[in-house]
C-alpha cells in the first residue's frame, strides 16, 4: 500500500491530500529515510511524522486497504 493512503487509512493524517503534502515537504520519514509518498509500507516499518514541534513514531503492524475507525489503531504501534 502506499505511503499517503496508509497515513490515511490508518487515520494518522485526516486527509489522502495533506498526507501527500506532508510527504512532498519532507515530513514523513520511514526507516530513517524521507519517503516519497508512493513508498510502498510493510509490516515492521517504522514511520516519523513532523507536526509543527511535536515528533509521532509509530511502527506499522498490519497493512489494510480499508479499515474502520475502531480498527484504525490496530494498525500500528506508537514508540
Amino acid at each position: 500500500m502506499r505511503l499517503d493512503k496508509y497515513l490515511k487509512v490508518s487515520r494518522l493524517i485526516k486527509r489522502r491530500s495533506v498526507a501527500n503534502d506532508a510527504c512532498d515537504n519532507a515530513r514523513v520519514t520511514v526507516n530513517g529515510r524521507e519517503a516519497k509518498a508512493s513508498y510502498h509500507v510493510k509490516p515492521g516499518d517504522v514511520i516519523e511524522i513532523v507536526f509543527g514541534s511535536r515528533l509521532f513514531r509509530v511502527e506499522v503492524t498490519a497493512v489494510n486497504e480499508n479499515a474502520a475507525k475502531a480498527d484504525a489503531a490496530a494498525m500500528y504501534r506508537e514508540l
